[in-house]
């Protein structure tokens, strides 16, 4: 029976179940059930966030009403738990920890002191997304450092990490010409009919709406960064590309990158550095100088795979890898190309089963991209002229998520590790993705 509740900043509910022993969240807008926090405890009576940005859940409980026996099983009833919801996993809060007639308030703790125990909730984060909103509604810019501390000493491809494809996307350029790695009949349509394929190329090449410091403050933790050097443009000018070229220059977003970093000192972050269309070999080492004079000690190099304490230890945040194996071998601060597993299918049925696919093949030993992205190719474009690449994966969203939250983290054959999507910002990707390391047991 449904007892007090809330509100998260995703709009949706989050209601405790007298005599049920649980809180569920649950979609306003369908009525399913999102997910479900078990507690020791049988009469749950209320819920609010609080702490910390609004990241620790309180939940109260009552003992009124329980018979001896009852009382004797249940030890707890009464008290309130409060969780981090980073960590996801409940604990019942000290007596002096709350103040009668006054709120309770959450206590910050540096990483290395942070503990969890208690009984935990069986699905991602608590907060969701604006579904396609441009703003991102929650933060999980520090969810690393927030991990249960057992997690520190996972190496990062045994975890479950968020990751955005096509990172760049939401700065491509509506005047931009087409790229040259596209098709010779895109690049005669857009000579053609330049006032209609180039919008239809820009609203189907657009994969992410929040930008990239938004991204990282969202919880990725993966960047998808294709590079290229526009024919015609400045020598020493990189951009990055999908299909079109984007506004953005690659040295100023890595210098984006690296002080959001110095913001977060205990975030790690993935950097794929692909395609690389129109790359010289002067180009490559122009690109490698400007990575390793951005990033200087916080480059991770080359070698078995780290976990967060030791890529704490040594002051290192940054993971490159990056694919052209002649460069990758010239310099020790470059990573080999991580594979991604690119299902290049417009639905989403067929996408799903490619990804089961794979994962019955087993999963690479090391870092390695499970990509929910749908992928349109030019007929399908040509055929929905007013469409969008949101248009196409707005409505396959709860399917692709349900997919997501069955997956599971870690060594084993099935196992997946980053997982990457379009419009990062919808529902709540990156907190379902981040939820799945709970699942390491």
């Amino acid at each position: 029976m449904p007892d007090g509740l809330c509100v998260d900043s995703a709009g949706t509910l989050w209601v405790a179940c007298i005599d049920g022993g649980k809180v569920i969240q649950v979609d306003p807008q369908t009525g399913f059930c999102l997910r479900t926090l078990d507690l020791p405890v049988s009469r749950v009576t209320s819920c609010c966030f609080g702490g910390p940005d609004y990241a620790e859940l309180y939940v109260t409980s009552a003992a009124d009403g329980l018979s001896p026996e009852q009382l004797q099983r249940e030890p707890q009833a009464g008290h309130v738990f409060k969780g981090h919801l980073a960590c996801l996993e409940m604990q019942p809060m000290e007596p002096s920890s709350c103040v009668k007639g006054e709120g309770v308030v959450g206590v910050s703790r540096p990483p290395e002191h942070r503990q969890c125990h208690g009984e935990s909730l069986t699905q991602g984060a608590a907060v969701g997304w604006d579904p396609m909103d441009s703003q991102p509604s929650c933060s999980h810019a520090d969810w690393m450092s927030q991990l249960c501390p057992r997690l520190w000493d996972v190496p990062l491809h045994h975890l479950s990490i968020p990751g955005s494809h096509d990172t760049m996307t939401y700065c491509l350029s509506r005047k931009s010409p087409i790229s040259r790695s596209e098709s010779r009949l895109l690049h005669l349509l857009g000579r053609v009919a330049p006032c209609i394929m180039g919008p239809m190329v820009f609203r189907w090449s657009v994969t992410q709406t929040l930008d990239v410091k938004q991204q990282l403050d969202a919880g990725v933790r993966y960047l998808d960064l294709r590079i290229a050097h526009m024919q015609g443009g400045s020598e020493k000018n990189l951009h990055f590309e999908h299909m079109i070229y984007t506004t953005a220059l690659v040295e100023d977003t890595l210098t984006e990158i690296s002080e959001w970093l110095e913001s977060h000192p205990h975030e790690v972050i993935i950097l794929a550095c692909r395609n690389f269309e129109g790359m010289t070999g002067d180009l490559h080492e122009y690109l490698i100088d400007c990575i390793k004079n951005i990033f200087g000690d916080s480059l991770c190099p080359r070698g078995d795979i780290p976990t967060l304490r030791q890529l704490w230890a040594h002051g290192q945040q940054v993971i490159v890898s990056y694919e052209d194996e002649t460069c990758v071998g010239r310099h020790a601060e470059l990573w080999p190309g991580i594979p991604y597993w690119w299902g290049n299918q417009v639905k989403s049925q067929a996408l799903l089963q490619y990804l089961e696919t794979m994962r019955s093949c087993g999963r690479p030993g090391g870092l390695f991209v499970a990509g929910i992205n749908l992928t349109e190719n030019l007929p399908y474009v040509l055929s929905h002229p007013s469409g969008s690449l949101e248009m196409l994966t707005r409505p396959n969203l709860q399917l692709l998520m349900a997919w997501v939250r069955a997956q599971q983290p870690g060594p084993g054959s099935g196992c997946t590790n980053i997982i990457a999507g379009d419009f990062v910002g919808s529902n709540s990707f990156v907190g379902e993705v981040i939820g799945l390391n709970q699942k390491l047991r």
